[in-house]
């Protein structure tokens, strides 16, 4: 069989093994939850071969530091990157807040810009980020909401110098964690899949720009870290 060969369904394979039913639909889970077929809702099983782990670079230092780092990074293993967005205003949650430094809540001001990512590569959903931006820096400016205007896709390193804030560190948490309901589904792995969840912030100085939660299949990707020692002039991006 080749990739995204449609299997048989539960009837069907029951009928050509001569096995009941619940058989049947026991070993498509299991193919799932191997990660060698993947279910979608209203469509059926199909194939999805063993791969080896593909490389996400968490770099300080890059030789073109700005751009979108996802498609880079696809770019060089010769896949196809892609993304969709929902991005809206929000009041940010008591734990967004705190990683962002925002004063405490005040009424229903929405203060903050929340934008959810699905990121796709060669047309497969590999990664999702939820990412906040602080309204007090963005908003009036053309950047205020990520992927709309000039600099639409260009990163939030790119975006956020285009306003004079120039992101110069950043931290990243990184654990692994079952997957929720939502996220394996959306990320097409089987329920209770293992996945690396990131949780990112950009600093200006001492100025939180931006922070995210980034989560990835834990065998789909190897976290790749480099950054030079002390000072130097290049911009940060990832």
């Amino acid at each position: 069989m080749q990739e995204g060969d449609r299997l048989p369904s539960v009837p069907g394979l029951a009928t050509d093994l001569g096995i009941s039913r619940s058989t049947a639909s026991e070993a498509l889970k299991v193919l799932v939850s191997e990660g060698l077929a993947v279910a979608r809702s209203g469509s059926g099983t199909f194939v999805r071969l063993p791969r080896e782990p593909q490389r996400l670079i968490r770099a300080w230092y890059r030789s073109t530091p700005y751009g979108s780092p996802f498609m880079r990074d696809m770019e060089r293993q010769g896949r196809a990157a892609g993304w969709t967005y929902d991005s809206r205003t929000v009041q940010a949650p008591p734990e967004i807040r705190d990683r962002l430094n925002l004063d405490e809540r005040t009424g229903d001001v929405e203060d903050v810009v929340r934008t959810d990512y699905v990121f796709s590569a060669d047309g497969e959903p590999v990664m999702l980020s939820t990412s906040w931006e602080p309204l007090v820096l963005t908003r009036g400016t053309p950047i205020v909401l990520p992927e709309d205007g000039m600099l639409a896709g260009r990163g939030v390193a790119e975006r956020m110098l285009s306003i004079g804030v120039p992101i110069d560190d950043w931290v990243e948490e990184v654990a692994s964690r079952l997957g929720t309901a939502e996220e394996c589904e959306r990320l097409q792995r089987a329920p209770g899949s293992i996945m690396t969840a990131i949780q990112r912030t950009y600093y200006s100085g001492s100025t939180q720009v931006e922070t995210a939660d980034i989560v990835v299949p834990a065998d789909r990707f190897t976290l790749v870290y480099s950054g030079k020692m002390g000072s130097g002039s290049d911009k940060p991006s990832i």
